[in-house]
């Protein structure tokens, strides 16, 4: 006979996800892998000549990349030789500022910044974000995507997400030629939820660079870096060429951001025997020598290979944790599904919710799980009510804010309009007003007529053929009367031209105003300081809408 309670057990949701024990040996050790080296650092005239216990003879591309560019070496020498834990501390400790504790973060090597990380528990970890993260104010992002591709359904979907307060959103393709009506889409649906949302199209790194010079998007973050030589090189991929690609983005005003993620170079089958955490710091630091915006990591789409791991979780915060400590931009995960289990998707999203981050999510599905195209998220369009409620439970600002029914229906119609009258004006196969009554209403792609993927296939090919612009979007958006969507576009043009938003942690307001890390840096100090959700915001909060007036009853 078996124990009924262990039948009970057994068939819960969270024991139906994958769990491992640690094998060192093939890198399946989230962190403090006895083969991961000992911090050091030697510079003779200029030039480290030791990095990691590894002699400069010794180095590969990553660590003559990491050496020459991504430490800050005026201190270098003198951080290896502090105590970790008494960094640790001052990384934690509210009355070092966080513009004197950078100078020290910074100067550490790859070993020795894992090494400080270590001595942190979660709580710890979570108290050094939230002085050491580089904008004051936090934010999230999200993915507009559904298994059809559909324009219609992604305009409209985009408008909801930017009615509730993405500050970013991203898109991807089921079918790659499909791309441009998936970057017009949530580029109009966007700005019909609020002026001034960013939007990516996530695609091979050509396409989406020529999207991004079309001004079809405003930025992107899906340019890979890895932590080993074996996963890293592959044909012309190097930390050069990556580099060079990052500086072909915000030449032309347009946001980038890396993305590495702990577990995928045991994923891929090249770990080395090193801990998934000492790995990514690798990683981060290319991003940091890169001269990159930040990052996109909290193992996004390798999560269950420390998720399956002790302290697999742990290690995915201090990966953001260390993003932050280099200075640079985080988007912190929050991305891709890895457990069935309710309790623990939700103790997996506290860690960055409750310290806050530049985004909370780099990938809260806007959809239902089913329509997203990043293999699920997370947090998904059904989990809008439970967020926002723990916001207002915690008083903690995850970047979403209440709305009604009301105001979502009107949001999801005007996109569906506006992106019927940008097909027609651009010559597209037409958007019929049945697809426009059912993206209105619509919950995912199985609410939605089907269109004619062939024709549409072929006029996606064509608008990159002839040459149409943002530019183009606006003069017929203009021509049709619906002259506020026609603004933000061409505002969002001018400002890739001032460049403005190329600073760390850039934003958008609804009035196009920047919000950085130059101009709104973190300056928590303990209590009372940094940012506090309060005022007109903590009222949109505390108002859900099923929350009853009990002077009404």
């Amino acid at each position: 006979m078996r124990s009924k309670r262990f039948e009970v057990l057994a068939n819960r949701p969270v024991n139906q996800d994958g769990f491992v024990q640690e094998w060192v040996e093939e890198g399946l050790i989230a962190m403090e892998s006895p083969n991961d080296p000992k911090p050091s650092i030697r510079i003779e005239n200029g030039v480290v000549v030791e990095l990691d216990g590894k002699r400069r003879e010794d180095f590969d591309l990553i660590d003559n990349y990491i050496a020459t560019y991504g430490i800050n070496l005026a201190n270098a020498e003198e951080v290896i030789r502090m105590d970790s834990k008494l960094l640790a501390n001052k990384v934690i400790d509210p009355n070092m500022p966080r513009s004197e504790i950078i100078k020290l973060t910074t100067a550490m090597t790859p070993a020795k910044i894992v090494e400080v990380v270590s001595q942190m528990n979660v709580v710890e970890m979570m108290m050094a974000v939230q002085k050491m993260r580089a904008r004051r104010t936090p934010a999230t992002q999200c993915h507009v995507t559904n298994v059809r591709d559909n324009p219609v359904q992604i305009a409209a979907d985009a408008a909801e997400a930017g009615l509730r307060g993405f500050a970013e959103q991203e898109t991807t393709v089921a079918v790659a030629r499909y791309a441009p009506f998936n970057a017009l889409s949530i580029l109009i649906g966007s700005q019909v939820g609020r002026p001034g949302i960013l939007t990516q199209c996530a695609l091979e790194e050509a396409t989406e660079l020529d999207l991004g010079m079309r001004g079809f998007t405003a930025y992107a973050e899906t340019i890979s870096v890895y932590g080993t030589e074996a996963v890293f090189t592959d044909g012309d991929d190097t930390r050069w060429s990556k580099g060079f690609l990052a500086s072909a983005y915000a030449s032309r005003g347009i946001k980038m951001r890396f993305t590495s993620g702990t577990g995928a170079e045991v994923q891929m089958g090249y770990a080395e025997g090193k801990s998934m955490l000492y790995l990514e710091a690798r990683c981060i630091y290319i991003a940091k020598a890169a001269g990159v915006q930040g990052l996109q990591n909290g193992s996004i789409s390798c999560i269950g290979v420390p998720g399956g791991v002790p302290s697999g979780i742990r290690a995915v915060l201090a990966e953001n944790l260390i993003t932050t400590m280099l200075d640079l931009e985080v988007a912190s995960g929050n991305d891709q599904t890895f457990s069935h289990s309710d309790m623990r998707r939700t103790a997996r999203l506290l860690m960055q919710f409750l310290p806050g981050t530049d985004f909370v999510s780099s990938g809260y599905s806007s959809t239902p799980n089913y329509d997203n195209m990043f293999a699920g998220s997370n947090t998904d369009a059904e989990d809008y009510d439970d967020y926002n409620i723990i916001q207002r439970d915690l008083k903690v600002d995850g970047g979403l804010r209440p709305v009604t029914e009301d105001q979502v229906v009107a949001v999801r119609n005007k996109a569906a309009r506006t992106l019927q009258a940008l097909f027609e004006g651009l010559g597209l196969p037409p958007i019929t007003d049945e697809e426009v009554v059912a993206a209105t209403y619509a919950h995912g792609s199985k609410d939605m007529p089907e269109r004619n993927v062939v024709e549409d296939l072929k006029a996606a090919a064509e608008l990159l053929t002839r040459g149409t612009t943002g530019l183009d979007v606006v003069k017929v958006l203009a021509k049709a009367g619906i002259e506020d969507i026609a603004t933000s576009v061409l505002n969002l043009l001018k400002q890739r031209v001032a460049g403005d938003f190329l600073q760390t942690s850039a934003i958008f307001d609804a009035n196009w105003n920047v919000i950085s890390a130059v101009n709104d840096p973190n300056d928590y100090a303990g209590p009372g300081t940094g940012y506090r959700l309060e005022g007109p915001e903590w009222d949109k909060v505390k108002n859900i809408p099923n929350a009853v007036d009990p002077r009404s009853i």
